[in-house]
């Protein structure tokens, strides 16, 4: 009987075992896949060096304005960009400091303290701007994400999928 435990914990093993191998390389395509269909897109910033510091003059111990961006590499069938920077180092939930839609592909970064025009969405601070880094203790990590979409948003069509009749 100790000897049917083995070979069945034996199979088990084997299949988690299988099953590993093949995420593992499932997601080494996936990678590739992603590159071949996105290419290198980047989202840059001339103010700071990617995983530094955030110079105080875009958070709230300074101007209090958002940073200047740069993107480059925008894949060819875009047809808007999306921008999203948040905390995911604050107490609560990762905060949303800026949500920013429909940027024309053509553009290729934002000035520093750039008056936005793009459809903007309420930020955690509660307002439709850039929210500065202010951590209320300690040091927090900020992400810019940079999407390219295949479309433009239009929250009026989104809304009205979402009303139940």
């Amino acid at each position: 009987m100790n000897k049917m435990k083995y070979i069945k914990n034996s199979k088990v093993t084997l299949t988690v075992w299988i099953a590993i191998i093949f995420i593992i390389a499932m997601n080494i395509g996936c990678i590739e896949n992603q590159q071949k269909r996105f290419g290198n897109m980047k989202l840059s910033s001339p103010a700071f060096e990617d995983n530094k510091m955030i110079p105080s003059e875009y958070t709230c111990d300074g101007a209090d304005i958002s940073p200047p961006l740069s993107f480059s590499n925008i894949p060819e069938n875009t047809k808007s960009l999306a921008l999203i920077m948040d905390d995911p180092d604050a107490p609560i939930k990762t905060w949303v400091h800026w949500l920013i839609w429909n940027i024309p592909v053509n553009k290729t970064g934002l000035s520093k303290g750039e008056n936005i025009t793009y459809p903007q969405g309420k930020n955690d601070f509660g307002y439709l701007d850039y929210g500065r880094p202010c951590p209320p203790y300690g040091t927090h990590r900020y992400f810019f994400k940079l999407y390219a979409l295949d479309t433009t948003i239009n929250l009026n069509e989104v809304l009205s999928l979402m009303v139940v009749p």
